[in-house]
């Protein structure tokens, strides 16, 4: 309930603090620490993503100006940029990376009932990964080209609600077809991915576990018709195949039946071939989740765009991994803030609004901003949105 906080301590307010408590007890994070504890760590942090800083000399710039509304944003003591430094440095990373994912858990019963769009009741996963570059001579731990550095988020994304269920954070080396060993498979779940993911021993591991994939096949994957079932060409299918793998390997690898669809999209002309292990829906619902795929592209491209994950705070990798972790955690708490109070701006309308009015003594509630208020952006900007309604 609204007490005359600020919007900030209104938004931590739907942290579980108590939760986060557990898990720095769990990994000492506290342990020696004289200023600027975990709490308060992440709060700083939260605010440096919500105002969108671009270095620890602007966070302590930003927070000095407003020293005294510190105490009531969480922070009992003002914030040195060379204490945050060390903080980033010395804090162990997994402590907000498990908080992030307590979030996650949240967010994902908030958003279980979202409609696909599509006449399954199936839980939907895109699955991708997004470069992060980065200076070689400034982060050598992260390896990518001889003279680049770069990180991976290799993202699961559930596409009820577009809330990230797993993610995990490599150097830029790892290939992406790596990110299914990491998996623990959901039954009766459909990963869709694209063919950098082809690969047909981790995709029987997929379906063995009862799950179900939606994948590109290769111009090279050798394949043999078992069965044509009929296909309608005024909807861009051109077949729908069961088929058999035909290389010895991958036959070995994957010694079931897939089905084989030809797409010929009519708006670009350009044909596509899916290969999957779900046999039920029409051919149409098949390509319909291929499409929905873009939903985990839309997803990098937005936390790029509007959280601070290309420039960073520090150069060391406990340091980067805190702060990527962070942002998952804002733009995850955004997301469920806009679910309970059933917010109406969009996602992007909310984040623009908190970066200039976090230290305003308003109510966040169902009537922010006014329910039937009209926001010009929303008409006409081309800001990437995924929940908008």
């Amino acid at each position: 309930m609204y007490t005359g906080k600020t919007l900030f301590a209104q938004l931590m307010d739907f942290l579980p603090w108590t939760t986060f408590s557990r898990i720095v007890d769990r990994y000492e994070g506290d342990l020696r620490v004289r200023t600027l504890p975990c709490t308060e760590q992440f709060r700083v942090l939260a605010f440096a993503q919500l105002t969108y800083r671009e270095s620890l000399r602007d966070i302590e710039a930003c927070l000095s100006a407003q020293s005294a509304k510190l105490y009531h944003m969480g922070i009992r003591s003002p914030v040195r940029r060379s204490t945050l430094a060390d903080a980033n440095e010395r804090r162990d990373w997994r402590i907000y990376a498990e908080f992030a994912q307590r979030l996650i858990a949240q967010a994902r019963k908030l958003y279980a009932e979202e409609d696909l769009g599509l006449d399954l009741s199936n839980t939907v996963y895109a699955l991708d990964s997004t470069t992060i570059d980065l200076c070689l001579s400034l982060f050598p731990w992260a390896p990518f080209r001889n003279t680049k550095a770069a990180v991976k988020m290799h993202t699961l994304l559930d596409l009820r609600g577009n809330i990230p269920s797993f993610i995990h954070v490599s150097d830029g080396k790892m290939h992406d077809v790596n990110a299914l060993d990491l998996l623990i498979p959901e039954p009766a779940a459909i990963y869709v991915m694209d063919r950098g993911y082809l690969d047909f021993e981790r995709l029987f591991a997929l379906h063995d576990a009862g799950a179900f994939f939606v994948t590109r096949a290769k111009s090279n994957t050798d394949l043999r018709r078992i069965y044509s079932a009929p296909s309608d060409g005024a909807q861009g299918i051109i077949c729908d195949q069961t088929v058999m793998l035909s290389g010895f390997y991958s036959q070995k690898h994957f010694p079931h039946h897939l089905r084989r669809i030809r797409f010929k999209d009519p708006e670009t002309g350009k044909t596509l071939i899916f290969l999957t292990n779900l046999f039920g829906p029409p051919p149409t619902t098949i390509c319909e989740l291929y499409k929905a795929r873009w939903q985990v592209e839309l997803f990098f491209k937005w936390i790029k765009q509007h959280l601070r994950i290309k420039k960073f705070y520090g150069t060391s990798e406990n340091a980067v991994k805190v702060q990527i972790w962070t942002a998952v955690s804002v733009y995850v708490l955004i997301a469920i803030i806009k679910k309970r109070l059933d917010l109406q701006p969009s996602l992007y309308t909310l984040l623009q609004v908190f970066s200039v009015t976090l230290f305003e003594k308003i109510p966040l509630n169902k009537d922010f901003l006014g329910a039937n208020l009209l926001f010009e952006d929303d008409m006409i900007s081309n800001q990437l949105n995924l929940f908008k309604n």
